[in-house]
Order: structure tokens, then C-alpha cells, then sequence
């Protein structure tokens, strides 16, 4: 069984995000309790048909076909307005995907993380919906204004939007060094942290929700699990080489 954790994003769109749990993976790809993991990332040395399989068990879970992005740690947006065809992968390279309706569906759109934050997005009727790979550079570069940007430009009111920022590493695991905090939070401040143990430290949830709000939009949620803390999740900082879990929208 996919273990689904929810995210509000309204009346309109569902938002979930999967765990290690209910796939098919071994070895270090594995669910924490040793049984098939649910790895989603066709990236990190997995076996693809494993990979492919995982997805097909997403898919069949939310009961449409999920469109999946080449994640690159930049501010592009890629728009779709219907399912992947058979043999697409990818929709390319972005870190955004923004779908709309077309007809009587909005295609489901994902992002895949192992630390990194998992923003989905949607209008209040489900119309519009995002999903946003934000990451150290990405926060930085822009990736979330950008993604606001094009929902606003195809007739979405940013301050109508949900949010829902998913399993990502926090501010109190998220070591790096001084430079590189200062450089951050001279771009966001804060996103400016200290680990449990006193070294600097990055918290891009705080960083991402605090551009949401400056952008205008009021309903933001922020789930506290940390990837790095909560073994149901992939994480890189805690394991290095592992798998990649998804945040998912899709219509109500």
C-alpha cells in the first residue's frame, strides 16, 4: 500500500506526497522497514523497471497519469494542458510545471525532492495547479516567482492561490557554510537558520513560505517533517545516494 501524506490546496485540487512506502525498490532505495520502497526518481541508480513500476502504482493510486518534469536547479516553467503520451518520461527540463484545464481535467503534475522543498499550488476551483521543485538555488533564482508569475498570467489571482509546502529538510539539519548561509539570506532572509548543534544553517520552508507571502498569497501550508529527521522519507543529507520521493496535484 502507498503510504499518501495529504497537503490543503482546496476545494478545488488534491495535494499529496508519497513516502518510502509501497513500491517495488531494494537496497538503499528500499521502505524504511526493509520491504519494496517507492522510489520515483529515475535519476539515482535505481533499477529503471523498478522506477517504472513505482510510477505505474502512483499513477494507478491517484487514478490518472502523472506528468513528471527533468529537474535542473533553475527557474523555468514548462505548461501543459494534458497527460504525457505513452512514451514520455519527462515533460523536460524545468523545475515548474503548470497545468490547466482542458476540458473537464487538469493534467497531474509532480516534483521530486530528497531535501529539497515540494511546493504545489492551485486555484480554488482546481483549474490551475503547479508543482514546484525549490531547492537552495532554485529559492535564490526565482523559481517561485516564476511559477506565480505564469498562474498569474493565465488568469489565476495570486492571493486566491493554496500552497502547500511539503517533507523537506529543516532549518535544525540543514548544515552549511557561514558564506553560503550569508549569500542566501542576503537574497532571502529567512531562509537564515542555525542547526540543533549551533552551525549555520538554511531553512528554505521558512525561505519558500516567505516569498509565497510577499508574492500575496495567503493560504500557505507548511507540513513540519523533515526529511532528514523522518525516516518515511528519502533523504540525501542523511543518506547520500537514495531515492527521490513526489509531491503530486491534482484535481478534487
Amino acid at each position: 500500500m502507498l503510504e499518501l501524506v495529504s497537503g490543503d490546496l482546496g476545494p478545488g485540487a488534491r495535494g499529496v506526497f508519497t513516502t518510502r512506502a509501497g513500491g517495488v525498490s531494494g537496497g538503499r532505495y528500499a521502505a524504511r522497514d526493509g520491504d519494496g520502497g517507492l522510489n520515483l526518481g529515475p535519476h539515482v541508480g535505481d533499477d529503471d523497471e523498478s522506477v517504472t513500476a513505482n510510477r505505474a502504482l502512483l499513477d494507478r493510486a491517484l487514478g490518472q497519469r502523472v506528468t513528471w518534469m527533468s529537474q535542473v536547479h533553475g527557474a523555468r516553467v514548462v505548461t501543459v494542458t494534458a497527460p504525457p503520451a505513452a512514451e514520455a518520461v519527462t515533460a523536460g527540463e524545468c523545475d515548474a510545471l503548470v497545468a490547466l484545464r482542458n476540458g473537464p481535467t487538469t493534467p497531474a503534475v509532480a516534483v521530486m525532492v530528497a531535501d529539497c522543498v515540494p511546493l504545489l499550488l492551485a486555484t480554488p476551483d482546481g483549474a490551475q495547479v503547479a508543482a514546484v521543485h525549490v531547492g537552495r538555488q532554485g529559492m535564490v533564482g526565482g523559481v517561485v516567482a516564476a511559477a506565480l508569475a505564469e498562474l498569474g498570467a493565465r488568469g489565476a489571482v495570486v492571493e486566491d492561490l493554496y500552497a502547500s509546502l511539503g517533507p523537506s529538510i529543516c532549518g535544525r539539519c540543514y548544515e552549511v557554510p557561514g558564506e553560503m548561509r550569508e549569500d542566501v539570506a542576503s537574497a532571502v532572509p529567512e531562509a537564515c537558520a542555525e542547526t540543533s548543534w549551533g552551525t549555520p544553517a538554511l531553512d528554505l520552508p521558512a525561505g519558500v513560505a516567505a516569498q509565497l507571502r510577499a508574492a500575496g498569497v495567503r493560504r500557505v501550508q507548511r507540513l513540519d517533517l523533515c526529511t532528514a529527521e523522518d525516516e518515511r522519507f528519502y533523504s540525501y543529507r542523511r543518506d547520500g545516494r537514495t531515492g527521490r520521493l513526489a509531491g503530486v496535484v491534482h484535481p478534487a
